[in-house]
């Protein structure tokens, strides 16, 4: 069966032909429109960076639980989300068991100079002294992932007709997660409980978020738009997109955020050990955002603060 989440290649868009551009803006808005998901090609992110920031970080999650314990935060902290801490299930109102995984977080650190703002949205980022490679690593991949992350928003507003700073004008000083997310092995965590999943059933929240991943047997799954659960595609030179609940209403849900999950590890591959580098990207803090009108927006949602309504969606999958 042919996957529901095509491939694009920014590689025309980057060329700058009016052709080009054209073509990656259509393809683009025809995947957000009956996916919510696609892979993207030619976006020129060094190989050597993705599997160093990788890497790096396996070296974190392998040390002893006494010294990550040293780190420990809970969502929307910086630092180590050790496992039981979240259940992204509970975002679409579904009481689950913890997410079957341990993270390690940082994001935007730029302060506003709101004390109550930046303590939550602009904390600073905290580095493992143990792994110091990591912090100069993962600091250039985040920089690396803002400036795509600018660069679809910009595709987005040409798939649009809008001018090209429709959705950047809104991303001078965001807020934005870099997680690393590790699913341990069922050799480490045991046989799966009744519902549990590596990471539950649920939509994201921000405007995009640009997802690194490894194939394997408990991977990403998308449902797709006809009510099936499919298995995601995988190619090893592609970034995963997908867009947020943000974003789907920005758009009057001309585009969808669309539910997926990461299956528990299974007892087929019992060592199978998984790391994704993802980067949820948002907007400025106190960016108000309505949906857009037709013929372009479908639903009209009521203006949301983009601090408040992210805050609401965090707090609904914090376990602890």
């Amino acid at each position: 069966m042919v996957s529901s989440v095509p491939l694009v290649d920014l590689s025309p868009w980057f060329a700058g032909t009016t052709e080009g551009r054209a073509s990656v803006a259509a393809a683009i808005d025809a995947a957000l429109r009956g996916s919510g998901f696609l892979l993207i090609t030619g976006h020129g992110v060094p190989d050597e960076l993705r599997t160093a920031t990788r890497e790096l970080a396996r070296r974190f999650f392998t040390l002893p639980e006494a010294a990550k314990a040293k780190y420990t935060v809970t969502v929307g902290g910086r630092g180590w989300l050790p496992p039981g801490v979240e259940a992204n299930g509970y975002a679409e109102g579904t009481a689950t068991p913890p997410d079957l995984k341990e993270s390690y977080s940082v994001g935007a650190d730029g302060a506003v100079g709101d004390p109550e703002v930046d303590a939550f949205w602009f904390q600073p980022n905290v580095w493992p002294a143990e792994v110091p490679e990591l912090a100069a690593a993962a600091t250039e991949y985040m920089d690396r992932m803002r400036a795509l992350s600018d660069e679809l928003l910009t595709i987005f507003a040409a798939a649009l007709a809008l001018p090209a700073d429709h959705f950047t004008q809104h991303t001078r000083h965001p807020t934005y997660t870099f997680n690393i997310n590790r699913y341990p092995p069922m050799t480490h965590v045991g046989t799966p409980e009744a519902g549990q999943f590596r990471i539950g059933p649920h939509t994201d929240f921000g405007t995009v978020t640009v997802l690194d991943r490894q194939a394997g047997v408990g991977g990403l799954q998308v449902f797709t738009a006809d009510g099936r659960w499919e298995d995601a595609p995988f190619d090893p030179d592609a970034f995963t997109v997908n867009i947020g609940d943000l974003m789907a209403r920005w758009t009057g849900d001309r585009w969808r955020s669309t539910r997926h999950r990461v299956l528990p590890p299974d007892a087929s591959a019992p060592d199978e050990d998984l790391v994704s580098l993802i980067f949820f990207y948002e907007t400025n803090h106190d960016a108000r955002i309505a949906s857009l009108a037709p013929p372009i927006g479908r639903t009209t949602y009521p203006e949301v603060l983009a601090s408040t309504y992210l805050r609401e969606k965090l707090d609904s999958i914090t376990m602890a």
